[in-house]
């Protein structure tokens, strides 16, 4: 009788129609159990990628420095002194570090008034370079972005954001042409951007121009506030930051062992420590939906040693008729499968439709880091192998009892 063999199914489906009570709640706990296994992979990959929308458009290998105060005396200077990075900087760390590929240099007003047809927006401004937008892209819903003609030209241009478009323009007034003040100097709007779902440095009520009009007409000489740094593709940027810090401090005399002169943030270490927590939490989502699945199946195994139990004369019958034990075994560990899969496979359907749920649910929302909560084929494909495995190696417990089973002893029972 082989495992293709039309009667020995027959037999099989037969055994657990027998009591489809009990053979429904058998199979309930590996129901709970592929449900809870495949949700809690795909609430992690929701989260992943919801990670991954909010730091879309920013780039993994970047980061940015400013300057500070310093905390230490050295070179005759006492502690407390106030650097400021210059252009100049900018030119040298790009010769001396070679780990660095772009340098976004960027200054700011500190206060700035906007102001268009007696609206007034409070929006913070910004001097930069169109080469911030490989740090961190601005979703431009209208006109352009800056460019290098801005900057070599010094256009009085500037793109704005959504909120200060709302506060200087009525709705629906189309911006793109139209000037606005900035302290009293006239730029004509180019571009309004929105929030790109992303870590956002300025939020939506800002105003950008170009690096080299902002130098000018609000005369901060050769000054930057800030620079934004990205670094060559399989470079560290732990490594450039020190070689950065090291350098300035060489350059502005400021002692090798003081860490406020200069601060910093490696974007770097943000992903880094995303990706470790993610793949943390899916080990523990796996871990758990496993032992879950297990407890499942244990269930299943109690309930086949009771139908043993039961068909202890039928057993009796087909030994004394020629059945040998590895038909009888077969037949039980078949059982043990044809449960633990029936029971997985109506598992994954009710999982993947209330995964589909809450991303229709939560997916679009801006406040919660969900989308997409799906489970690989590679997932899917392990779970259902672990789970066929289980059920094999559990069949086995009820299977080696009915083997046991002496043909004249069970003929004997009542």
């Amino acid at each position: 009788m082989g495992i293709f063999d039309r009667d020995l199914w027959n037999e099989v489906f037969s055994t657990l129609s027998k009591n489809m009570l009990r053979t429904v709640l058998t199979t309930l706990g590996v129901i709970f159990a592929i449900i809870i296994l495949i949700l809690l992979l795909g609430a992690t990959t929701g989260m992943s990628n919801g990670f991954n929308k909010i730091f879309a458009g920013t780039a993994s290998n970047s980061m940015f420095m400013w300057t500070q105060t310093t905390s230490m005396p050295y070179g005759g200077f006492e502690r407390g002194r106030r650097i400021d990075f210059t252009l100049e900087d900018v030119d040298l760390i790009k010769r001396q570090v070679s780990e660095v590929d772009i340098i976004a240099p960027r200054i700011q007003s500190g206060s700035a008034t906007v102001i268009r047809e007696g609206k007034t927006s409070g929006s913070g401004v910004y001097g930069d370079y169109p080469s911030i937008s490989l740090v961190s892209k601005k979703r431009i819903v209208e006109g352009r972005f800056l460019n290098q003609s801005d900057i070599d030209e010094s256009k009085k241009v500037c793109v704005i954001g959504l909120d200060a478009y709302k506060l200087l323009f009525d709705k629906g007034e189309n911006a793109i042409g139209k000037f606005i003040q900035v302290n009293g100097i006239y730029f004509m709007v180019v571009g309004v951007y929105k929030r790109n779902d992303n870590i956002n440095f300025e939020g939506e009520n800002a105003v950008f121009v170009p690096f080299t009009t902002f130098q000018k007409v609000f005369n901060t000489g050769n000054k930057i506030g800030w620079m934004a740094i990205l670094i060559h593709p399989g470079k560290q940027v732990k490594v450039a930051e020190n070689k950065i810090k090291t350098l300035m401090k060489e350059k502005y005399n400021v002692h090798p062992n003081d860490v406020r002169a200069f601060g910093s943030f490696d974007m770097s270490e943000v992903f880094t420590g995303i990706s470790a927590f993610v793949m943390v939490l899916q080990g523990f989502s796996f871990f758990v939906g496993i032992f879950t699945l297990l407890a499942g199946v244990i269930a299943v195994s109690n309930i086949l040693l009771i139908t043993v139990k039961e068909r202890t004369n039928e057993i009796g019958v087909r030994r004394a008729l020629g059945a040998t034990p590895k038909i009888i075994k077969r037949q039980i560990i078949l059982e043990s499968i044809v449960l633990t899969t029936f029971a997985g496979l109506i598992g994954f359907v009710i999982s993947v439709a209330v995964l589909h749920f809450l991303d229709y649910k939560f997916g679009a929302s801006e406040d919660f880091p969900f989308v997409n909560p799906t489970v690989s084929l590679l997932q899917i494909t392990i779970s259902f192998i672990l789970m066929v495995t289980l059920s094999v190696l559990i069949g086995l417990i009820p299977a080696n009892r009915a083997v046991k089973i002496k043909p004249i002893e069970a003929l004997r029972e009542e």
